[in-house]
């Protein structure tokens, strides 16, 4: 962990590397947001960040490194005064995010898949995809009112 003191007061960054289990996600997670929630950068309660952390470790895990024990989970983390961002990154081979379904439209209702990146959008202020959706970056305000689930017509290509 390292913490610094610069103009916007100081801020941590920490570095982890989780096994590849499902198992390893809520001890982590539930020993990070109170962290989190001590230095400002996430406010108290069930956050809409701790979701989308746990959608995010959950897909790296799952859809990721397909749960292979010898592949790990790397998760960067900066709390700031004002914000929080993440980026998890696993040691899969990625994927195509201009080809997950919406989970919303009423042929895919019945699918399992698109519904975790689709709530990260919805809860997290900035969400995007590097190396090829190995690594996913999100970012939130603190104390920003959670988003509406309101389908962005510009998304997925249509008008």
């Amino acid at each position: 962990m390292t913490i610094v003191h610069d103009h916007r007061g100081p801020h941590i960054a920490l570095e982890w590397c989780l096994p590849s289990e499902v198992t390893a996600i809520s001890p982590f997670v539930d020993k990070l947001m109170p962290l989190l929630r001590n230095c400002g950068c996430v406010s108290e309660g069930v956050s809409d960040v701790e979701i989308a952390l746990r959608e995010a470790l959950a897909n790296a895990i799952i859809h990721g490194n397909h749960e292979d024990r010898l592949k790990h989970v790397h998760v960067t983390c900066r709390c700031e005064p004002d914000e929080v961002s993440f980026a998890v990154k696993d040691e899969g081979k990625g994927f195509d995010i201009n080809n997950v379904p919406d989970p919303t439209a009423p042929e895919n209702i019945g699918s399992a898949h698109g519904r975790g990146i689709h709530v990260m959008k919805a809860l997290m202020d900035e969400i995007r995809f590097e190396e090829g959706g190995v690594v996913v970056h999100m970012r939130k305000s603190a104390g920003e009112a959670p988003k509406l689930l309101a389908k962005d017509p510009h998304e997925n290509g249509t008008h």
